[in-house]
């Protein structure tokens, strides 16, 4: 039974879903601002929104029947029947209290110095983070079905998590770190781009209308080198702009990507795609890593 749950919390999307927080955390300690309590509290409310987002998402898309046979990926824990629906909505109950309160104590802990109106920002944004991992696809409102899922990875996993972490250390906006966010946040939609070119067949006729769905599968492709390109521009640009020449290091996991073009390039069957989502994946944690180690040793 705790072998299907750990199935269920797909542990291996952890790292893809941490990295906006390294990054942030690793460009405000190159500014001074060093709190391991937030950045402790960070992680763990981090993976409490991934594992609440991957238990609804696997309630979501089997409630809806998108979840059957034809589908391509790994086993869902509700489809096969490992896990049962109501186990799974008391899970997703349980789990989004947990994600809640983890938030909370994260605020309260960063207050210190934190304007009222920066304090409200966060509550709001811990609110709809909860929100947002449980309608990308439960309810008849989910946002993953109408072809929103590309956005909404962008501002969680990338401005919010690079920017988002970034301001709980130094309790300012500062937009340039919006490159840095956009880099992280367009690896992690290249991502949910791979699993939609995989599912695209059995997502058109489960009506789940995801970018892929529209644009098709060599379009799929063409956006996906697109994504991959901004990435590293980002990157490169917010390095130059900012003088922060030791994050030319981050770019050395790109190198890889290379490959990954290629292998996608070639691909004419949506089953070939599988692979690569967590090579993609672990590229972006290797890119926040270098970062912090670049800033470090330069």
């Amino acid at each position: 039974m705790i072998k299907n749950w750990l199935n269920a919390f797909r542990l291996r999307t952890l790292p893809l879903s941490l990295s906006g927080i390294i990054m942030g955390s690793c460009l405000a300690f190159d500014k001074g601002f060093i709190d391991f309590k937030i950045f402790t509290l960070a992680l763990i409310t981090t993976i409490l929104f991934q594992i609440l987002s991957n238990l609804a998402n696997d309630l979501g898309d089997s409630l809806k029947g998108t979840d059957n046979s034809n589908r391509l990926g790994p086993t869902r824990a509700v489809q096969s029947g490992l896990i049962t629906k109501n186990q799974m909505t008391i899970a997703v109950f349980i789990v989004s209290i947990l994600s809640i309160f983890s938030a909370g104590f994260l605020v309260f802990v960063s207050k210190e110095n934190m304007s009222q109106s920066l304090i409200i920002g966060y509550i709001f944004l811990a609110l709809l983070s909860v929100l947002a991992a449980i309608l990308y696809t439960v309810s008849r409102y989910a946002y993953g079905y109408k072809g929103l899922g590309d956005i909404m990875v962008l501002i969680f996993f990338g401005i919010v998590g690079v920017l988002g972490s970034y301001t709980l250390y130094t309790k300012e906006i500062n937009l340039s770190i919006l490159l840095p966010s956009i880099s992280i946040g367009t690896l992690s939609m290249a991502v949910l781009n791979l699993n939609n070119l995989r599912d695209h067949e059995n997502d058109a006729i489960s009506k789940k209308t995801t970018l892929i769905v529209q644009m098709g599968f060599k379009n799929g492709k063409i956006y996906h080198y697109f994504l991959l390109v901004i990435s590293f521009l980002s990157l490169l640009t917010f390095s130059i702009i900012e003088q922060k020449f030791g994050i030319l290091i981050a770019l050395l996991p790109y190198t890889a990507l290379f490959p990954h073009i290629v292998y996608v390039s070639k691909c004419q069957q949506p089953k070939e795609i599988d692979s690569e989502l967590k090579k993609v994946a672990l590229i972006t944690f290797a890119v926040s890593l270098f970062c912090g180690i670049g800033l470090w040793i330069v």
